[in-house]
């Protein structure tokens, strides 16, 4: 089948990668120069020097197989593009959960291979600043979720979800792991998506909640090695070219896009299209003329999370690269210090002394969001800083509420959507955005 993808994000990239795989001919449209989507490299300076950011600091944990799978199709390495630790949810003080290494317990004894569940159940056990109620709590939990098969009543939130927990233990595992994994506050977070992340992560194969934290830029990590991979294999991608309308036609669809910078409009034939674009941009073209007017509603229909990234440089650089203990700390979020996390970028391949502050399901301004943060990091960090950027990315995930309905992935005959707004089982992440593209490429019919 000839076969266009509208948008260059990680969804469009796998679906392009596996649809060409299965023998399709296809065609990649992206209107930004850069292909990643909400997760790509930004190219900034500091003093005149050239600094490469990132629209989001993104962390992948080891359960996300099947990004990891693309990625070695592509022929990055990750072993050389991440730094890997075991799950930490660790604060400045050294209170918090830290995991033990999955090289700590397959050794021991005897060298079996162990679950992820008991690392989660002895790093729960070890957890500092933790009472042995605390902890008691969350594991009587953890069981009675694992003996539910990790399904709870639909319209649940994670904090009903989590009704009798501590509030030690509800503060320092369950709402980080939440905001980060769902990019909503647990008061109005899915119950059930949240115990999906939590099944494949702590409950399933070893080293599944093991940190993969990106060494190299977004966009190097693989929506690029995407673009050169598909470029050798096919018809290369079209940076720079806004699809403009989608009519439906006798052999499939047709297909208006215009270039930027001088470019020729594009007017082409195909047999069928994905739509890998947000959700805005997806609703605008099913809403044409004999497409799915009740689909493009839903879609345009969706509640959005912004995420703010604020990056800081120390204002007296350190000699070595380490600003921080670890390459991650969780920070204690508030109103007034909305950071939750905080990566020292130095250790993550980056300059000595820069860092990058997470504000998920972040609100106001980012002018005040920026000042917030700096004085967050003296507070909790000891730590003078100076604003580098602040990246506000305002339509970053969906809401992902108790109940939701998602979008099909189907919206008329060749025409198909994918994206990790799309429904399926995995919240707003990259594995989610992955696992939509393969699946929308594998529904193609010939």
């Amino acid at each position: 089948m000839k076969v266009a993808i509208v948008g260059a994000g990680w969804a469009g990239c796998a679906a392009a990668v596996e649809a060409t795989r299965l023998g399709h001919s296809v065609t990649l449209f992206e209107s930004a120069r850069m292909a990643g989507g909400r997760a790509r490299r930004v190219d900034s300076s500091v003093q005149g020097q050239p600094l490469a950011l990132d629209n989001g600091q993104h962390i992948l944990i080891g359960a996300y197989t099947e990004t990891l799978r693309l990625m070695q199709t592509l022929g990055v390495d990750p072993a050389s593009s991440f730094i890997t630790l075991p799950l930490r949810l660790q604060f400045p003080g050294g209170d918090g959960l830290a995991l033990p290494r999955s090289a700590v317990l397959a050794a021991w004894p005897n060298g079996p291979r162990w679950p992820s569940a008991w690392q989660a159940a002895w790093g729960i056990a070890r957890a500092r600043g933790w009472t042995w109620g605390d902890k008691a709590s969350l594991l009587r939990l953890a069981l009675h979720w694992q003996a539910a098969g990790f399904v709870c009543a639909p319209g649940m939130s994670v904090a009903a979800l989590c009704k009798g927990l501590s509030p030690r233990a509800m503060r320092g595992l369950v709402e980080p792991l939440c905001v980060s994994a769902l990019n909503t506050p647990a008061e109005r977070a899915c119950a059930q998506v949240f115990l999906r992340v939590l099944k494949d992560s702590l409950f399933s194969q070893p080293g599944g909640a093991d940190l993969l934290l990106p060494r190299v830029d977004l966009s190097a990590l693989l929506p690029e090695a995407a673009l050169v991979w598909l470029t050798e294999r096919g018809p290369a991608p079209r940076m720079g070219a806004r699809v403009q309308t989608l009519v439906r036609c006798a052999t499939g669809w047709r297909l208006s896009a215009s270039g930027s910078a001088g470019a020729d409009d594009i007017e082409e034939n195909f047999d069928a299209v994905l739509l890998a674009c947000p959700p805005p941009e997806a609703a605008r073209l099913a809403a044409g003329k004999d497409v799915n007017a009740d689909w493009a509603t839903h879609a345009a229909s969706l509640q959005h999370e912004s995420i703010a990234t604020v990056y800081a440089r120390l204002t007296s650089p350190p000699a070595q690269a380490n600003s921080l203990a670890q390459p991650m700390l969780a920070l204690h979020g508030s109103a007034d210090a909305p950071a939750q996390f905080v990566f020292d970028r130095g250790q993550l391949g980056g300059p000595a002394g820069l860092l990058a502050f997470v504000v998920s399901a972040s609100v106001g301004d980012k002018a005040l969001i920026s000042a917030q943060v700096l004085a967050q990091g003296q507070a909790q960090l000891g730590l003078e800083l100076d604003l580098v950027q602040t990246i506000v990315e305002k339509r970053a995930t969906f809401a992902c509420t108790p109940g939701l309905l998602r979008p099909a992935a189907q919206i008329a005959p060749g025409l198909l959507a994918c994206g990790d707004y799309v429904a399926g089982p995995y919240p707003a992440t990259l594995e989610g955005a992955v696992r939509s593209g393969l699946h929308a490429a594998r529904l193609l019919k010939a």
